[in-house]
């Protein structure tokens, strides 16, 4: 089983930039694909970005060219460094990994708040 515990998220103004952070632990034979999903008060959770354990990165049209993931195999950990932020990236922020039996694990969610 994967437990993830997410840092990094707080208030920030518009224009600014968060570095949220998501390490995983427990006892499992590795991971595959990482990735950040987020979910606005009213609305469905979202994509963000994902990356596989070879590097492969994937985002939502409303985050690319300011996002960037990252992860570190060697710590199980991912990143998202979050650049130029708007009022409309405010969310609670997941971290998602899926184990190799193919089960999505879910962190508790940090929240991200952008104000104008």
């Amino acid at each position: 089983q994967v437990q993830l515990v997410e840092s990094g998220g707080g208030l920030v103004q518009a224009g600014g930039s968060l570095r949220l952070s998501c390490a995983a632990s427990g006892s499992f034979r590795g991971i595959n694909a990482m990735g950040w999903y987020r979910q606005a008060p009213g609305k469905q959770r979202e994509l963000a970005a994902t990356i596989t354990s070879g590097g492969n990165t994937n985002y939502a049209d409303s985050v690319k060219g300011r996002f960037t993931i990252s992860r570190d195999n060697a710590k199980n950990t991912v990143y998202l460094q979050m650049n130029s932020l708007k009022p409309e990236d405010t969310a609670v922020y997941y971290c998602a990994a899926q184990s190799r039996d193919y089960r999505w694990n879910w962190g508790q969610g940090t929240q991200v708040t952008v104000s104008s």
